[in-house]
């Protein structure tokens, strides 16, 4: 099956760590049959030269934009611009293992009515070696639909969809801090069939203090407002949207940075040790 990749980058991504993650899906057991670019902006000379070195190859094509427009749109439009029905998002620091996207081809041509398909993630700091956590999502349709009511079923970096199912969505829809998990619900709505892997797809490089600065008041309104959407509209009851909005507010609001950085790392990620 022929698929794209869909990438963005703008003027604040490290030249080296692109080089990095695109020498990742080049150097893949199953390469994409295109590359699909989005500058969200004007970028550094260092980072402008690596774009053109790739830009120069007839596997890419490259969506220049004068101004910043913001990852939303950026990214929407690097996915109209993609001309397979099969679409991988990679984002421009992280690693993709070798065999990501023979795995999710597999998948996808094992079960024509798929529309997703993602995997797990490592997150390392500095080096790739340095994985500091790793993130398990539950591998079949029954068990990611029971997961996605009390938390985001995908690592959004890791997944390839049938890009038919994203527009009859309506695409990603701006969602502060939740834009994916918003699709993931429309997506479910709309009839979509859903997997993982069961397996590490894609090496994701963080911050230090990543896990810290998952919180504040408009983070938490935003995962309290898709919350009202998902009791709305039927996917959760009451009992199950009251515990999912305690425990954000309890998270997100009253724990410290300190403290909610070593709670998000016992209890939302596996241990590496």
């Amino acid at each position: 099956m022929k698929f794209s990749v869909s990438m963005c980058v703008y003027g604040g991504d490290n030249a080296e760590h692109f080089c990095t993650a695109v020498d990742s899906i080049l150097n893949q057991t199953a390469p994409p049959d295109e590359v699909v670019l989005v500058v969200d902006g004007p970028v550094p000379d260092e980072l402008d030269a690596v774009i053109a070195g790739y830009e120069a190859m007839p596997l890419f094509r490259v969506i220049r934009f004068p101004e910043n427009r913001g990852h939303g749109e950026a990214r929407r439009a690097g996915l109209a611009a993609c001309q397979n029905d099969l679409v991988a998002i990679m984002d421009a620091d992280d690693i993709s293992t070798p065999d990501r996207f023979a795995r999710q081809v597999a998948v996808m041509e094992a079960d024509p009515g798929l529309a997703i398909v993602g995997g797990n993630i490592t997150e390392f700091v500095g080096e790739p070696e340095n994985v500091v956590g790793r993130r398990e999502v539950p591998p079949t349709d029954s068990e990611i639909k029971e997961y996605l009511k009390r938390r985001c079923p995908f690592n959004q970096m890791t997944v390839m969809f049938r890009k038919t199912m994203y527009e009859k969505a309506g695409g990603y829809i701006d969602w502060y801090c939740d834009e994916d998990y918003y699709l993931w619900l429309r997506m479910l709505q709309n009839g979509a069939v859903f997997a993982n892997t069961g397996t590490v797809l894609v090496n994701v490089r963080v911050g230090a203090d990543m896990y810290r600065r998952r919180g504040g008041w408009r983070y938490f309104k935003s995962e309290r407002a898709l919350q009202k959407y998902m009791r709305k509209n039927h996917i959760i009851g009451y009992g199950t949207y009251l515990m999912n909005v305690t425990k954000r507010f309890i998270v997100q609001v009253l724990l410290p940075n300190r403290l909610r950085g070593w709670v998000f790392k016992k209890f939302a990620r596996k241990s590496v040790a």
